[in-house]
């Protein structure tokens, strides 16, 4: 469902402005809700999925004045009769308040990454895609990743370095717990699964490429965390926890084998990630904070597209 609920607390004087701007970017319905005696009143409106960033923005513009004035944004699962519109894109204010939460580290991000991590080795180990498949279902490494592309977007310092952060720890927890198991499992199993982590060709990099674009594309679109979580997990769990365990069982070489396509994963999400919120039209609201955001647009995509082909040229000489 593409329509989102608007519940916009303002002054009473910027009713009609409200009501213009339901008309022009043409909501379901607006109406006041509530009067209250501070000179404030509720409005509530139907936004359709087309131009909701628009709308939002300019509301912004109307109420930015007022210390009191705020807009909260809910999903409508349904109405009678049912209104579809095309379109339909998450706004910056909604993916900041998923991706700023994801890039957070809390007891559950530690938990998750240790859990997944367990489960992946076991199915590596085990050679059972199923289990393998099962670790990424529950693996939070979608949070940091596309947090990371997404404060690029937005020039947002402060979040890109708690993402880069966040990633960081939860890889290296990933890479010590895998390194233990694989010295206490002293050796390297029959497994296909896990010996297919150690070899990096073009098809990883258009796997993680797509995760990426997939992942963003489905975040943008409302589509579940959880499914969208899978998505950037297939390239990025599997080959941290082969390349830790081939570390802890002595097999360094196939280990940076494995690491160096963790590594080719971890630039193709972020620089396909970055790319699809640009598409999006994901960017600071005002002018001036574009203006400012622009050298770290550039020099994310500069840098990822550097190490990508720096990558791929360690490929081509292996």
């Amino acid at each position: 469902m593409s329509i989102k609920k608007l519940e916009i607390t303002a002054p009473v004087a910027t009713e009609e402005s409200l009501r213009k701007l339901s008309r022009e970017f043409g909501a379901v319905s607006f109406r006041r809700e509530e009067t209250f005696e501070d000179g404030l009143a509720l409005y509530s409106m139907l936004a359709p999925g087309e131009g909701r960033q628009s709308l939002i923005d300019k509301l912004y513009g109307i109420l930015e004045m007022s210390d009191y004035a705020r807009i909260v944004i809910t999903p409508v699962d349904a109405t009678i009769p049912a209104i579809e519109t095309e379109g339909a894109v998450d706004t910056r204010e909604e993916l900041y308040q998923k991706l700023n939460a994801g890039a957070s580290i809390n007891q559950n991000y530690l938990i998750l990454t240790v859990l997944s991590t367990l489960v992946a080795l076991i199915g590596l180990i085990q050679d059972n895609v199923a289990v393998v498949i099962g670790a990424m279902v529950i693996a939070p490494l979608l949070g940091p990743n596309l947090a990371f592309a997404f404060g690029t977007s937005l020039g947002d310092k402060a979040l890109m370095k708690q993402a880069a952060y966040t990633a960081f720890v939860g890889m290296a927890v990933a890479l010590a717990i895998a390194a233990f198991t694989g010295w206490a499992w002293g050796g390297v199993p029959q497994s296909h699964e896990l010996l297919a982590r150690t070899e990096v060709g073009i098809a990883a990099v258009v796997l993680a490429a797509a995760s990426g674009i997939a992942g963003v594309l489905s975040l943008t679109s409302g589509l579940s965390t959880n499914l969208v979580g899978v998505m950037v997990a297939v390239a990025l769990l599997p080959p941290a926890a082969t390349a830790g365990f081939l570390w802890g069982a002595g097999e360094m070489r196939l280990g940076m084998s494995a690491l160096l396509l963790l590594g080719v994963n971890i630039v193709c999400v972020n620089l396909s990630g970055l790319a699809v919120f640009l598409a999006r039209g994901m960017r600071p609201r005002e002018w001036f904070e574009r203006r400012l955001a622009k050298p770290y647009v550039l020099t994310g995509m500069l840098f990822w597209l550097l190490l990508l082909a720096t990558l791929l040229g360690i490929i081509a000489v292996r």
